[in-house]
């Protein structure tokens, strides 16, 4: 599995998600007992494979909100570029 612990655009890091250094805390869950069964009997680390869902889902509800919030400028852009062309394309060597 995949973990992402930094928001980022290619190898520049923006932000750090959340505080990786931060405490654990016990917490209460409810599963599907057969679901639970089988991964216990994989040694599925599940506070581990939680963690790593939950990270995933916050990082891409943190981009579907932040495209959201932004899209009264986004939309102009595009419109912008589809009509001009991108910023500098007559300096582009490809």
């Amino acid at each position: 599995m995949r973990t992402i612990i930094h928001s980022s655009f290619e190898d520049r890091t923006i932000e750090p998600l959340f505080d990786l250094e931060a405490p654990k805390k016990p917490t209460n869950l409810s599963l599907n007992s057969d679901l639970l069964r089988k991964c216990k009997a994989m040694n599925i680390n599940l506070s581990e494979a939680l963690e790593e869902a939950s990270t995933e889902l916050f990082a891409k509800t943190k981009r579907e909100k932040w495209a959201e919030d932004n899209k009264n400028t986004i939309k102009p852009y595009n419109e912008f570029v589809e009509e001009n062309g991108c910023f500098g394309d007559e300096f582009r060597a490809f």
